[in-house]
């Protein structure tokens, strides 16, 4: 099986490491408009990879196709793989994106092509977080997600900017438009993160999960941040980011009723975000080659993969998950 990995940044190589540890994965076709960085990650993967640089060929030589470059940038490569009927899982975190390639799913259902969207940390592990936690409870009437801390430049930059830009939340059978850094919420994330300020930002975490769950009242995503954060979101970033960002966390919180009673069901995970969201992309990769899959079409994946059996697959990686229940209220 040969897999094109666009992309090599702190996520991409990891992607491209990851899947050819494992035995389905005979050959990567590695993509990336900087051929320094090509030659360095290069020199870590090994022979069976082939490398790629701009001007690159008109068509992808690959069966399956993951889409690791900048968020923003990937709708074309998306757009091309459901056209040419080849699967593809796309890492974007943006919600306008998001938005976008959602209008192409009824067209992957008619190719029968599988398509996962925000197969990364957040969107991607909190969506699977989100449909495991929808199983511990009879109903469901609110689902909040949160994240902290960034991967590499190019996540960093989405970050900042989607603390400027308008965010959206699911509420009550309509989207309430909000402003990007508004709504600040004390959020607890597992250690050592701990508790951090988080904001309403333009992130494409409601519109999956309200896809993937209609029935659900309100939906909501924010991001943590600081004053700085805050007041320089219009501004370009005043410092260079790092190549890869430090520690991170997701949190996830479900309100809802089980037998009769008010529940609150909290989940999250603590890691280095880059690593995370290549660990998330390569297993949905490998679920996608494996045809793991509930349906062949456009989804995110709290709707493609069964929650439980995938979350198991991330554990065998060492990506460790936290449960536990409590009366913590998301303002």
């Amino acid at each position: 099986m040969r897999v094109a990995v666009l992309g090599a940044g702190a996520v991409g190589a990891r992607i491209a490491r990851q899947l050819l540890s494992g035995t389905k994965v005979t050959q990567i076709v590695l993509r990336d408009t900087d051929a320094d960085r090509l030659a360095q990650v290069s020199k870590s993967l090994g022979e069976r990879v082939i490398i790629e640089h701009s001007p690159f060929n008109s068509q992808i030589d690959a069966e399956v196709i993951v889409v690791a470059t900048p968020s923003g940038t990937q709708m074309p490569s998306v757009i091309e793989a459901i056209e040419t009927k080849r699967p593809v899982i796309s890492t974007s975190d943006s919600l306008a994106e998001t938005v976008a390639l959602l209008k192409f799913a009824s067209q992957a259902k008619e190719n029968n092509t599988p398509v996962v969207l925000g197969a990364g940390f957040a969107p991607g592990l909190t969506c699977v977080l989100a449909a495991h936690g929808m199983s511990w409870l009879d109903t469901v009437e609110e689902i909040h997600v949160s994240k902290v801390g960034t991967g590499g430049p190019a996540c960093a930059l989405v970050h900042h900017r989607a603390l400027s830009r308008i965010s959206y939340d699911w509420r009550h059978n309509s989207w309430a438009r909000r402003p990007g850094g508004s709504g600040r919420s004390l959020c607890w994330f597992p250690e050592p993160i701990g508790p951090q300020d988080c904001y309403r930002a333009a992130l494409p975490s409601p519109v999956l999960l309200h896809h993937a769950f209609p029935e659900v009242s309100w939906i909501t995503a924010r991001v943590s941040a600081t004053l700085r954060d805050r007041l320089t979101a219009v501004l370009p970033m005043l410092s260079p980011p790092h190549s890869e960002g430090g520690l991170g966390a997701v949190r996830v919180e479900l309100h809802g009723q089980k037998n009769n009673s008010h529940e609150v069901v909290v989940l999250g995970a603590t890691e280095r975000p880059a690593v995370a969201a290549a660990t998330v992309a390569a297993l949905s990769t490998e679920y996608v080659i494996n045809e793991k899959l509930k349906f062949r079409g456009m989804a995110g994946l709290s709707e493609i993969f069964d929650p439980i059996y995938f979350l198991h697959g991330l554990e065998k990686r060492g990506l460790r998950i936290e449960i536990f229940e409590g009366d913590n209220v998301n303002a």
